[in-house]
């Protein structure tokens, strides 16, 4: 139903099907849901990750939520849903309510749903009714208090259908389960929990249910990122949904901007590190060699990310080893004269790597002048790791990059490697080759290290 597929969560899309989900172009949308922002201030209210749960009646979205629930044990997750926001039955509708259609929109307060959950994504309280199914009235039974929480579900049958509120989702979900079988958990579950006879089951399925999924619920398939397809039976999606969250969450604020914006996971011997670089006490011996241990790191996590292919080989004890054949076409470039500071890392990890020199010179406050490049003849050939520490203005890097481009290399193969970056650059560097993709280095203030562009 319209919906991209993926081999990998955490990458872009890639048009291949993969473990019996799909996924639209998740990142891009949640790159339009945060606000660009240079600010990381600890006082700033952090905006939790807000999934949308939606399928038809017994799907399985009760069970999906659940189990992402589950595995998410050591963050504060709230649940929210939808069948909640009913609206409260005048005296004449509850005469009639085995005619009244639970399964259409106009059945659900949404006004009321969305300032809940706009309220909860802004690190407010709120209400929660609890919908009776024996008076049809929310104001019988206590309402339930909801706190701000890192990750917010909402669950329902047409959690995407209003436009306003799939705007607040980071992440929606679709479960895909067969009519049949959605059929016969409905008559299950009615029949058993519900007392009910199996002819009013099936009229109400066939005036009102199936009716409505067809024309209201099916159609938001479309706005989904993820569908999965047999519901909490589909372990793989599950552990591959929560593999995702986990990696948002510990995002820099920058990274929900940014869909190619990735943390390299932050140690106490990394901010210690970064703690003596950004001493003024600290002696120029110490500041080279704990800036060469970090840029080493760079490094090796920039090269991380190059193609491999697959390789067999036979151990000294016969057998045979699968592994990993490292990217034969490589080559390093370095922006003199601070890119100069990289290169003994680079070599140090790619054995008689050929390096590449570009020097930009500054004229004026706006202007750039590139007068120095010397590169490999066959670097459109290459993939390319391009060498700065320091990412300031990001207008360096732009030209850099932009020659990089002219000189036939495509924009995929370039991995930039940075020490320290400023947001301001990381916005410019991103905006102009929107396919780049950072990772943050150490520091939540203000370091970062561009990988592929």
């Amino acid at each position: 139903m319209g919906s991209k597929s993926v081999e990998d969560l955490l990458e872009a899309a890639t048009g291949v099907h993969f473990s019996g989900f799909h996924m639209n172009d998740l990142e891009a949308r949640n790159s339009r849901v945060e606000q660009p922002t240079t600010s990381t201030d600890a006082s700033t209210h952090t905006q939790p990750f807000v999934i949308g749960v939606a399928g038809g009646a017994a799907s399985g979205k009760t069970t999906v939520c659940d189990m992402i629930i589950e595995q998410l044990h050591d963050q504060r997750v709230v649940l929210v849903n939808q069948d909640s926001f009913y609206h409260n039955l005048t005296e004449e509708e509850i005469m009639h309510a085995h005619e009244y259609n639970f399964d259409h929109p106009d059945a659900f307060d949404t006004e009321q749903l969305l300032c809940c959950m706009e309220k909860l994504k802004h690190g407010q309280a709120v209400d929660i009714p609890h919908y009776d199914f024996r008076s049809y009235k929310n104001y019988v039974m206590p309402k339930r208090k909801v706190n701000p929480s890192d990750v917010i579900i909402l669950e329902g049958i047409l959690a995407f259908h209003d436009p306003r509120v799939r705007e607040l989702m980071n992440m929606k979900i679709f479960v895909d389960t067969d009519a049949d079988v959605r059929l016969a958990r409905r008559i299950r579950r009615d029949t058993v929990e519900k007392g009910r006879d199996i002819r009013s089951v099936l009229d109400q399925y066939s005036n009102f249910v199936k009716p409505a999924f067809d024309d209201f619920i099916l159609p938001t398939k479309k706005y989904a990122d993820i569908i999965i397809p047999r519901g909490g039976d589909n372990h793989v999606a599950i552990d591959l949904i929560v593999q995702h969250i986990r990696t948002k969450l510990g995002q820099h604020d920058l990274c929900k901007i940014y869909p190619n914006l990735y943390v390299i996971q932050s140690t106490f011997q990394i901010r210690g590190m970064h703690t003596l670089i950004r001493d003024a006490k600290t002696t120029k011996h110490d500041f080279v060699f704990y800036s060469d241990r970090l840029i080493r790191l760079v490094v090796e996590h920039g090269l991380g990310h190059l193609p491999f292919t697959e390789k067999q080989v036979i151990t000294p004890t016969g057998s045979v080893y699968t592994g990993v054949d490292f990217c034969k076409r490589l080559c390093g470039v370095s922006v003199i004269r601070s890119g100069e500071s990289m290169e003994n890392a680079l070599r140090a990890c790619c054995k008689g790597i050929k390096i590449g020199k570009i020097l930009i010179h500054r004229e004026g406050d706006n202007g750039q002048q590139l007068i120095y490049e010397k590169l490999p003849t066959d670097i459109s050939d290459r993939h390319v790791l391009l060498l700065d520490p320091v990412l300031g203005t990001g207008n360096s890097a732009v030209q850099a990059i932009s020659l990089l481009i002219r000189k036939g290399v495509p924009e995929s193969n370039i991995i930039f490697l940075n020490l320290i970056s400023a947001p301001q650059g990381v916005h410019v560097v991103c905006k102009a080759f929107p396919r780049i993709k950072i990772g943050q280095l150490a520091d939540k203030k203000c370091n970062f290290y561009p990988r592929h562009t």
